[in-house]
């Protein structure tokens, strides 16, 4: 069965928020999570090794009271990045309930597109680091980011075929649900089981809730700043409740009349714009900076910077198409509508672009001053600008040549039916 369109978003079902109109028109479509990430990665690069990069680092360490004393940086990682997750969490919960991953024959290939896409990637990692001081950040490369793949595909415009961005999307989603899985289990802190034995409970009582059809998005929310301190006390990474947050909020069935005023539509909604211009920019323009001095093309042979290059840039390509692959070969799923294995491989490659989950997963891999984070950081922005390039490259020309036969085909047939 070929991949049905996915059920109306936020932005189609009522108007955006029109705070943000401004900037949607001068970056339109999917493209503009890509621009705007790129902007605050290259403006935090040139922060970070500018005549001002001391200030840089210094803002980031600056300590900031909200309940806790924590630096500016871990605020933003530990409690902004909460909310990136919550809209995640919301995502994958639509998708399951009234998305691509609601139908197992439709779900079948990009779930295993997305399993190949995080362990190819991790093993290479692996590989070259087993044993040595940055073993622990084998999650890295197996993230996707979702707003530069397809503001990639946006770029390319209507010549890439639907299936493929549905494709695109639902493995990005459930790469994401596999990152998550991943933090919360293999990069977690020492546990505290009382605090999350109450952050559990938290879950549970908003997860009945939910089932006996409570319907009201202010009785969610309230228990929010809740369940992100529980957790944070636990020692499971704090933005964890945000994605548990977004699986319990509610979803009507679509097609039905309040569909579109769920709480988890509502909430969606309401904060896309807010993740798109401020959390993810945000999270970049502090992430992203890393001091490039001492740093040589040398560095790029490092194990920590090589196999996160290597596993992004040629690991999830080859995990991508190769489980597909045999998923296709074996009959229990479909290539999407109107793709080949051409354009598969491109779309492996632009899903090589991790930026984002990635960076967060090198901060929770390398914390100890070791000098492993820049290197890794080097990694992950040297293998993300290769995707995007080499993977947008090939696809175009990929695109390009199947618009050439089609024309050509369409001159055969209307000369042979002028005969």
């Amino acid at each position: 069965m070929s991949p049905a369109p996915p059920p109306p978003s936020p932005g189609n079902l009522r108007r955006t928020n029109p705070a943000f109109d401004p900037l949607r028109a001068l970056f339109p479509g999917e493209a503009v999570g890509g621009v705007v990430l790129i902007a605050c990665a290259i403006v935090a690069l040139v922060w970070a090794n500018g005549p001002w990069s001391a200030t840089y680092f210094a803002l980031l360490q600056v300590p900031l009271r909200i309940g806790m004393t924590l630096p500016v940086l871990h605020w933003i990682n530990d409690l902004v990045m909460a909310v990136f997750f919550l809209v995640v969490g919301l995502e994958i919960k639509r998708e399951f309930v009234a998305g691509e991953l609601n139908d197992p024959r439709r779900a079948a290939l990009p779930i295993a597109g997305a399993l190949g896409g995080m362990i190819v990637p991790a093993l290479i990692y692996a590989a070259l680091n087993h044993g040595g001081a940055g073993a622990h950040g084998w999650g890295i490369p197996m993230a996707t980011d979702i707003a530069f793949s397809l503001g990639v595909l946006a770029l390319l415009g209507d010549r890439v075929p639907r299936g493929i961005t549905v494709f695109l999307a639902t493995l990005a989603i459930a790469d994401d649900l596999g990152a998550v899985c991943v933090i919360a289990i293999f990069y977690t802190a020492q546990l505290n089981l009382g605090a999350l034995a109450v952050a559990a409970g938290i879950v549970l009582l908003l997860a009945v809730l939910a089932q006996r059809k409570v319907m009201r998005l202010s009785v969610y929310l309230a228990a929010a700043p809740f369940l992100w301190f529980f957790m944070h006390a636990s020692g499971v990474h704090a933005t964890i409740a945000g994605v548990l947050l977004g699986f319990v909020m509610p979803l009507g069935k679509a097609g039905d009349p309040d569909f579109s005023d769920s709480p988890l539509e509502t909430l969606e909604h309401a904060l896309k714009p807010w993740v798109t211009w401020l959390i993810m920019p945000l999270f970049a323009l502090a992430n992203a900076g890393v001091a490039l001095s001492g740093m040589t093309f040398a560095s790029l042979t490092e194990p920590v910077a090589l196999g996160i290059a290597l596993g992004l840039f040629f690991g999830k390509p080859v995990g991508i198409v190769g489980l597909s692959w045999l998923l296709v070969r074996a009959g229990w799923a479909k290539l999407p509508r109107g793709a080949d294995w051409a354009h598969m491989v491109g779309v492996g490659m632009i899903a090589g672009i991790g930026f984002t989950v990635a960076l967060f997963v090198a901060s929770l891999s390398f914390r100890g001053g070791d000098g492993l984070e820049p290197l890794a950081k080097i990694g992950i922005l040297t293998a993300s600008t290769a995707s995007a390039l080499a993977g947008g490259l090939f696809l175009s020309r990929v695109l390009g040549r199947t618009a050439r036969r089609g024309g050509a085909e369409l001159d055969t047939g209307g000369r042979g039916s002028g005969h």
